[in-house]
């Protein structure tokens, strides 16, 4: 008794919108009971066997049903009797069937997966009307309804000649999640977005180290020069231009490339430098190590 109490699928609706189907997991489960032929016309199925086959189906119909034709005994008369009632479903189905598949189309949803699932739910209910959807048909679908910005793709996958509609979408699928990670990996650090490297921590050219040396100078009353910021702009591809648009000077520290209001000199090194021009003004002119040139 315990297991007529749970149902092995959903029940049939008074309404009969899910008759199809219903009709196809009940023939299921009576084929592996070895219980199919019970509801075929001019069966010869024993009444021990029609018996558990009425117990079945009554159980797995809408109450109201199961009051409606309480009177019938024989599994086979049922199955008739709801076919008339509910058959019609197939000229209701048929036709949005129809029309879904006609205005399938790939490039309408979001994921490859929501895609599958509609051309799965669709292709069903055209088989269950008696329309067989191939393999070829799938997949030509498929291709025809890439979005016009992957023409290229469209070509590429039209190459590999798949046959089965399976193995386009495992491919599909595949290649999906692959950009999604490839998405994540960019929002996360986009192009262009490397963090600036500190003054006295970056190893680029000894960099670091200079800005240690123009510290520790000032009790030895020497100047640091940056080797870097003095690039040759002559020299560089013989461009004269790139060095024009260069010329723009920090009055904060004298660096040369930004103004003052931009500067992202580190404060400490602004006060050095500006000491040492207290210093110049005590000391011979000119002197070639001047930290004059100084950018971030």
């Amino acid at each position: 008794m315990s297991n007529l109490a749970k149902l092995e699928f959903v029940a049939l609706d008074i309404t009969g919108n899910n008759y199809m189907s219903w009709v196809l997991d009940a023939e299921i489960h009576l084929d592996a009971k070895g219980l199919g032929d019970t509801i075929k016309e001019n069966n010869t199925a024993t009444s021990q066997d029609k018996a558990k086959v009425m117990i079945f189906l009554r159980h797995h119909l809408h109450e109201g049903l199961k009051t409606e034709y309480l009177t019938v005994k024989d599994p086979q008369v049922l199955w008739s009797n709801l076919k008339e009632r509910y058959d019609h479903q197939k000229t209701v189905i048929l036709p949005k069937a129809r029309y879904d598949w006609l205005h399938l189309r790939l490039q309408d949803f979001k994921s490859v997966s929501e895609y599958n699932s509609a051309m799965f739910r669709i292709t069903s209910q055209l088989k269950l009307c008696g329309e067989k959807i191939t393999d070829a048909e799938m997949l030509e679908k498929t291709y025809s309804t890439f979005h016009a910005n992957n023409v290229v793709l469209q070509t590429h996958y039209r190459e590999k000649e798949f046959t089965k509609y399976s193995d386009l979408i495992s491919c599909l699928l595949v290649a999906e999640q692959n950009n999604e990670i490839l998405m994540k990996n960019h929002e996360s650090r986009p192009i262009g977005s490397t963090p600036f490297p500190e003054a006295n921590a970056t190893s680029h050219s000894g960099k670091g180290q200079k800005a240690r040396d123009h510290a520790s100078s000032r009790g030895r009353g020497g100047h640091f020069r940056n080797s870097y910021s003095h690039q040759n702009w002559d020299n560089k591809d013989g461009n004269k231009n790139e060095k024009d648009k260069y010329e723009n000077i920090c009055y904060r520290y004298g660096g040369k490339g930004h103004w003052s209001r931009v500067c992202r000199t580190p404060k400490h090194l602004v006060d050095l430098y500006q000491q040492s021009i207290n210093q110049t003004e005590r000391k011979e002119s000119g002197n070639k190590f001047g930290v004059r040139g100084w950018r971030m």
